[in-house]
């Protein structure tokens, strides 16, 4: 047992003024609470307790631990009551980070109604496609999609993220319907491209058992850093593109859109993570967290969309 516990005992004896009685009430054998107020008087060198076969009483120093154990005992209960506090109206600030695209179309929903839930909280939010230090920085936790590298950081899986290739009607009225990926990297392309990353290649699983991928290589007229924008340009037929299916807001038909090349498998790394320093998550982190995935959905709603 720790000091607490053990200060706890000598409390409970000193209040109840037998051994028996305070064993009783801490559901242990007599010769139990004995040896560990023995421990707790070897460990602090002083003797606690003047014991006889009638009688028990406090020596001084026993009385001066008495006092220092009600002292635990209220910060205990008091620490209790706070935990209870969070869980049952959380209060608290969070700061939070996610990419662009992501926090405003799930994120801002997800934030809007846990704040009107729980008034006494507030949130700071971050949007960026650069990824921030969530230690020095000070989040606590952010929403990454795609493979995380940082072994330090605890991850989260909130969604499966699938990739589509999609093109506007217009655009197949204009081109053809391409029927394989050598007749599609031959049109006009859409791409995501930042300073850090390009994504401007399809990969196809040829042999899922063997774990076989080609990849082709698009034929990138508009690249963009920005998901907004990629979404404009295909509906307004510059392109097709390949695109994460989270980034899909309602059915392909009702945006004039279609997919693809549905047939062949793509292969991704795209998943949607919430991230975080440590596993001891304050109760508000993890009810936002869990908030976020109700939007999101177990099974994610843009596998609706499609």
């Amino acid at each position: 047992m720790d000091l607490a516990t053990q200060l706890e005992l000598l409390l409970d004896v000193s209040e109840h003024g037998t051994f028996a009685k305070a064993a009783d009430r801490n559901h242990i054998d007599r010769s139990a609470l004995s040896k560990q107020i023995k421990k707790l008087e070897d460990s602090l060198g002083l003797r606690l307790l003047n014991r006889s076969t009638r009688s028990l009483s406090l020596t001084n120093a026993g009385e001066e631990m008495v006092q220092q154990a009600k002292k635990v005992r209220e910060l205990l209960t008091e620490t209790k009551k706070l935990a209870d506090t969070f869980h049952a109206e959380p209060r608290g600030h969070l700061k939070i980070s996610s990419s662009s695209f992501f926090g405003r179309t799930y994120l801002k929903k997800a934030v809007k109604s846990f704040m009107h839930k729980y008034p006494h909280i507030t949130v700071e939010v971050l949007l960026s496609d650069h990824k921030v230090d969530v230690i020095s920085e000070g989040y606590e936790f952010v929403f990454r999609i795609g493979p995380i590298r940082e072994s330090n950081m605890i991850v989260r899986k909130l969604a499966t993220n699938k990739l589509a290739i999609i093109a506007s009607q217009d655009f197949v009225d204009k081109h053809g319907t391409p029927r394989t990926p050598e007749e599609l990297i031959k049109l006009p392309a859409v791409v995501y491209s930042s300073e850090s990353f390009l994504s401007d290649k399809i990969r196809i699983v040829d042999d899922e058992q063997a774990g076989e991928i080609k990849t082709f290589n698009m034929n990138a007229k508009y690249k963009v850093n920005e998901t907004d924008l990629i979404m404009d340009a295909v509906q307004d037929g510059l392109g097709y593109a390949l695109i994460g299916r989270f980034m899909l807001q309602e059915d392909l038909e009702k945006q004039g859109l279609v997919q693809l090349l549905p047939e062949y498998p793509l292969s991704t790394h795209s998943d949607i993570f919430a991230m975080y320093s440590h596993r001891n998550q304050q109760p508000l982190a993890k009810l936002f967290i869990d908030s976020i995935q109700s939007e999101i959905g177990t099974t994610p709603i843009w596998e609706t969309y499609l």
